[in-house]
């Protein structure tokens, strides 16, 4: 009696090298306090030069001296001088209106 027998896959040549695996370099990721510098050598410098000028603040913008009110009755646009009291009144300087505002 005849047995079939099947065909074997060929075994791989145990002889064969494997390639080899690259090493991974290690970094670190901290600082030494052995390669920091004792010294401070660091100036504080603006721009290019070193002149050693030192920067004062902005100049405050003026408040105006003039304001503008608009007309209740007609609606113009009034400029007046600012005025030095709380309580002042405006009159509409539209010859037609000639309305007076008070202000408290």
């Amino acid at each position: 009696m005849l047995i079939d027998v099947a065909a074997r896959r060929p075994q791989k040549d145990s002889r064969q090298p494997k390639p080899k695996k690259k090493k991974r370099r290690k970094m670190r990721l901290s600082l030494r306090q052995s390669k920091i510098k004792k010294t401070d050598s660091y100036t504080d410098s603006i721009g290019w030069s070193q002149t050693g000028r030192v920067l004062e603040d902005a100049p405050k913008q003026k408040e105006p001296e003039t304001l503008t009110i608009q007309c209740e009755m007609c609606g113009c646009r009034l400029k007046i001088p600012k005025p030095k009291k709380q309580r002042y009144t405006v009159s509409c300087s539209y010859p037609e209106c000639g309305h007076i505002m008070k202000f408290n």
